[in-house]
């Protein structure tokens, strides 16, 4: 017996699995390994991002060191921010505290309602 003849059934799935076999190879050369294609694009999106972050912050500290140099550079911003964020009040000006003391709100809340009821 020279040459065997095979069924046909039998070369259909033969052939099946060495084109599944193929298949699995190519997805294999293209998505495995510890840096996929799916992988590598998503860095490419990430390193956009983060690019684009760090130009944010580029800005931020390019604005943060001009008013650094115009606070180091100018009296009257210095003492702007000092009185608008610090609460500076010069020597001259008359002050007034607000407490937030709870038996003082209480008496202030009876005046207002004795107030309110003589009226």
């Amino acid at each position: 017996m020279a040459g065997k003849s095979q069924k046909p059934g039998r070369v259909l799935v033969r052939r099946l699995a060495w084109g599944a076999g193929a298949v699995f190879v190519l997805w294999a050369l293209v998505e495995g390994g510890e840096y996929g294609t799916t992988d590598l694009l998503a860095q490419r999106e990430e390193k956009a991002q983060l690019e684009a972050d760090l130009g944010l912050l580029r800005d931020t500290v390019a604005a943060l060191d001009a008013t650094l140099k115009q606070v180091s550079t100018d009296d009257f911003t210095m003492e702007r921010i000092a009185r608008e964020e610090h609460g500076l009040v010069k020597s001259e000006k008359e002050l007034l505290y607000w407490i937030d003391d709870p038996s003082q709100k209480a008496r202030a809340d009876s005046v207002r309602a004795d107030s309110t009821t003589t009226d």
